[in-house]
């Protein structure tokens, strides 16, 4: 390929595109290297899990507050629902998403390899509109609540009163500074925060399960509140399973427990193709981690429920997005929940830590390849700029608050855990399981019904998700629009046949013919030679080669190009490939044939008949219509010097 010089970039520029030419190697690549070995030796699983849990278990600092608001007495009953949805539900999809995704793609690149075209692409797009959602949420969530632990307590609470605000967005500013200096995921501080965290959490919920067994009424109150609100326990069940979807925070975590698979130390034996052992070690992270959620996440609404007032709960009320740092307070006193709220804080933050860490491995990972994003979205310091900026706007709207971003979570989180669920029905159905069709399409279902119903009933957050997919379709297509005349040809190969023909013309002049191909009889290319030769008053001494490039996926960006040599018809030597856009595939042939024999090439073509806009939309979304400019123009964008540039004629 041709390259070009530049001037030596600025400092600042530097700086901020440090790493981007080792962001993205290999990424949205189909299959690794057979039998290569892994990469990186990592870490066992239960340490990774720990990584993970920064995000999955820091919800224990506000979910048992946001199902006590959206069930009332009812959230022990609807927490349980939510465990057995998660223990049913979505652990054995996400299991199942381990195995089909072992480094760590998810199941947006499970259902990318069910779609083909530019309607996979849109697919593609809207699943990361939700998982920037998710993502973006869990880091202004997460930062909101760490806020409200700090204003709550009551060491601080006059000093810092309505403050809010001020200090969601100091968090957020520090979290982008941590990723701009240069952020490496340590495990250790995560295996630390994990353990203290859960530590005092189990103390939490000990203390407070003793004073509801000492407290007989407090059982007997709930139970007879209870009883005269719903009635019987059919009805219970019945408002559990409508109140479900506002729980669904709870189920976060699961996406970013597959995103670090790449992370979980395999077996010897090990290769990148078939990471037996790394499969094995994911799916204790997912069933261990699951099951000690579960267990918090109904003691912790249980006493949360019976020993906290109700008005408390509410906005402004002291257990608002707190209610086990309430608990830790008043039954442990004000040295011990302070530090509970200093290691919910750092959780908290930690866990914006885990989604940024998502954010920059899943953006680079298909915007680039996809020309939907200009170059630099492969380094990591800009990307930070632009979530940071994205969160600061998010918290600004939400007004910091953690209730009214539950909404917003949630379905950025049920989306997800819905294609993963789709997405391993269908790969059960292909692989002829029949018994694990019926039982992922019933997960399925379930996901879909619970997804709908909190877009129903919580609006916000399809919304907010609704801007993130429109900025990223509209940022995306401006982009590859831009990018519409760049050399999309990441390599040329040419085979034997192919070498003798570009080597042999290359004695006399290389000419070229593009030619599209209809009948490819004999008929075909003596016409074409002759309209050529007319066309262009050339004589009968002179010597072509045609050149056929065959349109594949026209929504692909960059390819490789492998060029063929054949000789039809007993006289014609034909060149033929396949590639996403022909402009592209026969600019980087004469570059590639100009590199390789020093020599000038030229290549011929006739106009296109049509208007020129409707022909460049063509080339566009179809990777065909006006050949002839357009190749030229990418010719002038990959060679800025006019006496190597190869010759494009048209007549």
């Amino acid at each position: 390929m041709a390259t070009t010089e530049h001037r030596p970039p600025s400092r600042l520029r530097a700086w901020m595109l440090e790493g981007l030419s080792d962001m993205g190697k290999g990424r949205g690549q189909a299959e690794p290297p057979a039998e290569s070995k892994l990469e990186h030796p990592g870490q066992p699983w239960y340490r990774v899990m720990c990584l993970t849990g920064v995000d999955y278990f820091s919800t224990l600092g506000y979910q048992p507050g946001i199902a006590a608001l959206a069930a009332g007495l009812l959230s022990p009953v609807a927490t349980i629902v939510l465990v057995l949805v998660t223990l049913a539900g979505a652990l054995p999809v996400y299991r199942r998403v381990a195995e089909e995704s072992p480094h760590g793609q998810g199941s947006i690149a499970m259902l990318e390899r069910l779609l083909t075209f530019w309607k996979g692409k849109l697919f593609v797009l809207t699943l990361l509109g939700f998982a920037a959602t998710d993502f973006l949420i869990t880091i202004t969530l997460s930062a909101a609540d760490a806020s409200t632990h700090l204003v709550e307590n009551p060491h601080l609470n006059d000093a810092l009163h309505d403050q809010q605000l001020l200090i969601t967005l100091i968090l957020v500013a520090l979290l982008g500074a941590v990723f701009l200096k240069g952020f490496l995921e340590a495990i250790g501080v995560a295996v630390a925060l994990v353990g203290v965290y859960l530590a005092l959490n189990a103390v939490v919920v000990t203390v407070g399960l003793y004073h509801v067994a000492t407290e007989g009424h407090a059982v007997t109150d709930w139970s007879n509140a209870l009883t005269a609100e719903h009635g019987n326990v059919f009805v219970m069940i019945g408002m559990a399973l409508i109140v479900f979807p506002k729980l669904a925070l709870g189920l976060s975590g699961f996406e970013t427990g597959v995103a670090v698979m790449p992370h979980i130390k395999g077996d010897p034996s090990d290769t990148e193709e078939n990471p037996k052992g790394r499969i094995r070690g994911a799916k204790k992270l997912l069933t261990v981690s699951a099951l000690i959620m579960s267990c918090f996440l109904i003691t912790s609404s249980f006493i949360t429920t019976l020993l906290i007032p109700e008005k408390e709960f509410e906005e402004g009320g002291a257990a608002n997005g707190r209610a086990l740092s309430y608990l830790a307070h008043e039954y442990l006193g004000n040295a011990f929940g302070t530090v509970y709220d200093i290691a919910t804080i750092a959780i908290l933050w930690f866990a914006g830590a885990s989604a940024m860490a998502g954010l920059l491995n899943l953006m680079p990972r298909y915007l680039p390849r996809y020309g939907m994003a200009p170059h630099w979205a492969r380094a990591v310091r800009p990307m930070v700029m632009v979530f940071i900026f994205e969160a600061f706007v998010v918290t600004w709207i939400f007004d910091a608050d953690v209730d009214a971003q539950g909404g917003a979570y949630a379905t950025g989180v049920l989306v997800l855990i819905c294609s993963a669920a789709i997405a391993v029905t269908i790969a059960a159905r292909k692989a002829g399981q029949r018994n694990w069709t019926i039982g992922f399409g019933v997960i399925s279902v379930v996901f879909l019904y619970t997804t709908i119903v909190n877009i129903i009933e919580r609006p916000d957050g399809v919304k907010i998700s609704a801007a993130f997919i429109l900025q990223i379709i509209l940022i995306s297509l401006l982009s590859r629009l831009f990018r519409a005349f760049e050399l999309r040809v990441t390599d040329v190969t040419l085979d034997d046949m192919a070498q003798r023909f570009v080597r042999d013309i290359a004695t006399r002049k290389i000419r070229f013919i593009a030619n599209e191909p209809d009948e490819r009889d004999e008929t075909e290319y003596r016409e074409k030679v002759e309209q050529i030769r007319t066309d262009n008053d050339l004589s009968e001494q002179e010597d072509f080669v045609f050149v056929e490039v065959t349109v594949t996926d026209p929504s692909e960006f960059e390819t490789s190009l492998t060029v063929r040599g054949e000789v039809l018809h007993g006289r014609y030597r034909v060149l033929t490939m396949e590639s996403s856009s022909i402009p592209n595939a026969l600019a980087a042939l004469l570059l590639h044939a100009r590199d390789m024999t020093g020599r000038t090439p030229h290549i011929y073509f006739e106009w296109t008949e049509g208007d020129p806009f409707a022909n460049f939309l063509r080339f566009f979304l179809f990777g065909q219509g006006e050949v002839a400019p357009v190749t030229r123009e990418v010719l002038r964008e990959a060679e800025p010097d006019v006496t190597r540039r190869p010759r494009v004629h048209t007549g």
